[in-house]
Formats: C-alpha cells, structure tokens, sequence
C-alpha cells in the first residue's frame, strides 16, 4: 500500500486495486481507518476523534490531490505525494 501523506503519527495510503467509491486509508496506531473522498465520510474502522479530526482536516484541504492519486492508482502507475498537514 503506497503512503502518500504522513504527519502526527499517522499515515495516509492507497491500494493499487482497491473497490469504489474512491476512498485512502488511514493508520495511527493500532487504528485503522477508511475515508471516502468525495463525502470524507467513514466507509470502515474507527480511530480516535481527535486523530480522526486531523485525518478531515488535511483530507478537506487535499481533495483534489486525493483524487488525482486515485485516478493514479486506477492506472497503475506512481502515486504522488500529499503534502503534511501543517
């Protein structure tokens, strides 16, 4: 799974091949999380409120870069990588 972002201790990611509606994924911890892109809604796992604060914070600052590693992704080829929540 190929990191695209990483900041505070949590990491943000994408499967190659992974299922719509287009979504990443995020790890802090033992806590998994799956963040859809277009609605940042929770598809699966749970995390900490304020961890999952900060996770909606860089993801509705980097929509568009989100989807463009998805399109990425659908093709195969590299992704790139998302600037740090600062």
């Amino acid at each position: 799974m190929p990191e695209i972002s990483r900041f505070l201790g949590i990491v943000i990611a994408m499967f190659y091949d992974d299922h719509n509606p287009p979504h990443f994924h995020a790890r802090y911890g033992a806590f998994r999380v799956e963040i859809d892109i277009r609605s940042l809604g929770v598809l699966a796992g749970h995390f900490p409120p304020k961890a999952l604060g900060l996770v909606m914070e860089w993801a509705s600052q980097h929509q568009q870069e989100l989807m463009q590693d998805w399109e990425l992704a659908r093709q195969q080829v590299e992704l790139l990588k998302i600037p740090p929540l600062e």
